[in-house]
This record gives structure tokens, C-alpha cells and sequence, in this order.
């Protein structure tokens, strides 16, 4: 899954420069209904987290990720909002106490890329295909009857390079591998790499994605939303 250590002290100020919209990432969450009981599936810094907590202060919500320096870096933003709990969880491992009426990743442990009028494709931070049957083994064993998945879905993803606002240059490069893609990170400052990181993903085109969430009880929910902030499956 890759060695995220090295990206976390540089995390926040990658993912605020224009990588994700955080305002309109929680609007698309709570179009799809109050939230009452919830889990992010790799929280990072907890940013989404911090937003639903502005707006919906009653939730009660648990966020995990892999990471211990973005868990600490979470705990920090979050200690304010006693309605959150995070736990250092592999989600092939996942031991919680309690099962939630929904759970989500947007560029977490699984998400969705569109790319033109092409369909939708899933993509996974596990690399083996036996980790990601056992990971919704393990998150469906947690989630409600009738409970929501919620998965988000990004454009392509391409190289590129820009200048962030802590004036460092984000980069990054991909390179298509038979089961996936290899995407490696960088951060800059002058001539100097002070963050790089490759990561190997797995990708499952829709048909198999369905057909992946189907046999752990995700049923997809289909949507008249042509640009959808996530694709809704339904726990049945």
C-alpha cells in the first residue's frame, strides 16, 4: 500500500491546493441523507471529518486509517469534536466495536475514476486482489443492514506538475501496470525532492467493481446525477 510516513508532514497543504474541494465533498455526502452513525475508511488528516463535524455536530463518526503520522496529525485537528473517534485500523484486519448506517472513501481504501463518457472504473489502494475481497469482508461486517457505501469518484488521473501554496512544486507521474497503475508523488522545493512516494494500485473495471461489492452485500444505486461526488451501494 505504500509507506505514507513520508508524505503525511506534507499532506495537508498538498490536499488544500486544489487536489480536493472539502466544502463540496461533504455538500455530495449530505445530499445522500442525515448522518447519524458514520466511518471514513482512510480518514488521513481527517479534513473530510472536520468538515461533516461543522455542519453535523450530533453524528456520531469514526474515522481509520493505516497511518499512525496522519492519525496524529488527525487527532490534533479533531481533539474539539468529542462525537469522533479515530483507531489505527488495516481494513483487512478491521476490528471496531459498534456497526454504522454509513460508511465512505473518497481516495481512500477504494474510490472511482470517470474519464470522458467512458464507465466508471474502481480503484484500490490493496494491490491483491484476495486483500480487497477480505477488506469488504471486513467493512461489511461492520456496516447496518440497509446501510450506505459510499464511494467517490475523481476525473483521470494524469502527470502533471504545479506550484502549491507553501511554494513547493507537487508533481506527479503514472505508469500502467497489467492489474493497475503505479503512481509515484513528489514535492519539490527549489531543485531539492523533499517528499516522494509510489504507490501500486489495482484497478477493476464497473462490470467487475458491481460484481466485486455485490458478493459482500453492496448493491449499486443508480443515479440521474450526471458529475456524482460518489456512487451510492446499499447493504442489503
Amino acid at each position: 500500500m505504500g509507506d505514507y510516513t513520508n508524505m503525511s508532514a506534507y499532506y495537508d497543504v498538498i490536499m488544500t491546493s486544489g487536489y480536493y474541494n472539502y466544502p463540496k465533498i461533504v455538500d455530495a455526502l449530505l445530499h445522500h441523507g442525515s448522518i447519524n452513525s458514520v466511518l471514513e475508511i482512510g480518514c488521513g488528516t481527517g479534513l473530510i471529518l472536520e468538515e461533516i463535524a461543522s455542519r453535523q455536530p450530533q453524528a456520531t463518526m469514526t474515522g481509520i486509517d493505516l497511518t499512525a503520522s496522519m492519525l496524529k496529525i488527525a487527532e490534533d485537528r479533531l481533539k474539539h469534536f468529542p462525537n469522533i473517534s479515530l483507531s489505527q485500523q488495516n481494513i483487512i484486519q478491521l476490528h471496531l466495536t459498534q456497526k454504522y448506517e454509513l460508511a465512505y472513501s473518497y481516495g481512500g481504501v477504494w474510490y472511482f475514476v470517470i474519464d470522458g463518457d467512458n464507465e466508471p472504473f474502481m480503484v484500490s489502494h490493496l494491490s491483491k486482489d484476495a486483500d480487497n475481497h477480505n477488506g469488504l469482508q471486513q467493512l461489511t461486517e461492520h456496516i447496518e443492514s440497509n446501510g450506505q457505501l459510499l464511494l467517490g469518484v475523481q476525473g483521470p488521473h494524469f502527470d502533471y506538475e504545479k506550484v502549491i501554496t507553501n511554494g513547493m512544486t507537487y508533481s506527479q507521474k503514472i505508469l500502467p501496470c497489467d492489474d493497475g497503475f503505479i503512481k509515484s508523488y513528489y514535492l519539490s522545493d527549489a531543485s531539492t525532492i523533499v517528499m516522494s512516494q509510489t504507490i501500486h494500485y489495482r484497478t477493476y473495471s464497473f462490470p467487475e467493481a458491481l460484481k466485486l461489492l455485490a458478493q459482500y452485500g453492496f448493491h449499486y444505486q443508480h443515479s440521474a446525477i450526471k458529475q456524482p461526488q460518489f456512487l451510492e451501494f446499499r447493504k442489503q
